[in-house]
C-alpha cells in the first residue's frame, strides 16, 4: 500500500478518512454553510473530513441543468474554505488545462469517472505533484484502472486514489460490486467508496439523474466492512432543493448517526 498524505491526514494507514460536501457549488454562502457543518460534526465524531465540491458539472444529463459558478469562482470560493476553516479541499478537473489552476488551491485533484481513461488530462494532473482520486469509470473493469495509475506514474507522482461508483447494470441503473474494492486494492493504492455516486440513476428523471438514497446507510455500512480507506459521500442540507445529485444525496442531519456507526464497524476490523 502506498499511503497518501494530504496536510495532517493521512490516507492508508489504517485510518478511516471522509470525503463529503454537496456535489456542486451552488453559492458562496450555501458552500462555507455545508463545509462548517461538516467539519464541526467530523470533529465531533474524530474522523478527518476533505470537504469536496465542483466548480463545474461538465456532464449533467441536459443542457439546461445547473453546472456551478465555473473554475475562477469556484476556486476562490473554495480557497476560502480552505483558509478560514483550516480543512483540506477537493475538486473535480475536466481538460487538462484546468489542472494547474486547481492545483493552487485545492489538496487533492478528482478525475471524473467518464473521464478516466483520458490519457491528457490524467498526465496533466499527475505533473501537479498533488495527489490524484481517479473515479473507476461505470464501464471499466476494476483492473483497468492500472493503466489509468500507470499514466499519472509516468509523471513520477505515485500520491493516488482509486475511488469505487458503481458500473453500468442496463439502462439508468448503476450496481455497486463490492469485489471491487478488493481488487482496486489489489493495485496498490489507497481505496476510495462513493457511495452516494454508487446509488445514481443516471438520467433516471428524463432531463436529470435519480438515486436511490435509501441506501446510503446499509452501502456505507458494507463498505467500511469491507476496509476501504475513505467514504465518499454527497451531503445536503435539502437534498429536494439541491442543484444536482439531490437524489442520492445524504440529508445532513444523517451524517453524524452514520458516521458513529461505520466508525465502530471500522474500529472492530483494524
Amino acid at each position: 500500500m502506498d499511503p497518501v498524505h494530504v496536510g495532517n491526514i493521512t490516507i492508508g494507514d489504517g485510518d478511516l478518512v471522509l470525503i463529503a460536501g454537496p456535489c456542486v457549488i451552488e453559492s458562496r454562502d450555501h458552500t462555507r454553510f455545508m463545509a462548517r457543518s461538516l467539519a464541526e460534526i467530523t470533529r465531533r465524531t474524530g474522523i478527518p473530513l476533505i470537504f469536496k465540491a465542483s466548480f463545474d458539472k461538465a456532464n449533467r444529463t441536459s443542457v439546461e441543468s445547473y453546472r456551478g459558478p465555473g473554475i475562477e469562482e469556484g476556486l476562490d470560493i473554495l480557497s476560502e474554505i480552505k483558509q478560514d476553516l483550516g480543512i483540506a479541499v477537493t475538486t473535480d478537473i475536466h481538460e487538462p488545462r484546468q489542472a494547474s489552476k486547481a492545483a493552487q488551491v485545492v489538496d487533492i485533484i478528482q478525475i471524473p469517472a467518464f473521464l478516466c481513461r483520458q490519457t491528457d488530462l490524467l498526465v496533466a494532473a499527475g505533473e501537479t505533484g498533488k495527489p490524484v482520486n481517479v473515479k473507476k469509470g461505470q464501464f471499466l473493469a476494476p483492473w483497468d484502472m492500472a493503466h489509468a495509475v500507470r499514466k499519472i506514474e509516468t509523471t513520477g507522482n505515485t500520491r493516488i486514489l482509486l475511488t469505487e461508483r458503481g458500473s453500468s447494470f442496463g439502462y439508468n441503473n448503476l450496481v455497486c460490486d463490492l469485489r471491487s474494492l478488493g481488487f482496486l486494492r489489489g493495485l496498490n493504492k489507497p481505496v476510495v467508496l462513493d457511495v452516494t455516486h454508487s446509488l445514481q440513476l443516471p438520467g433516471g428523471k428524463g432531463t436529470s439523474s435519480s438515486g436511490n438514497r435509501e441506501f446510503i446507510a446499509p452501502l456505507a455500512r458494507a463498505g467500511v466492512a469491507f476496509g476501504v480507506d475513505v467514504l465518499f459521500l454527497e451531503v445536503h442540507d435539502h437534498p429536494e432543493q439541491a442543484k444536482s445529485d439531490g437524489p442520492n444525496s445524504l440529508p445532513l442531519g444523517d451524517l453524524e448517526p452514520l458516521l458513529k456507526q461505520v466508525l465502530q464497524i471500522h474500529k472492530a476490523i483494524v
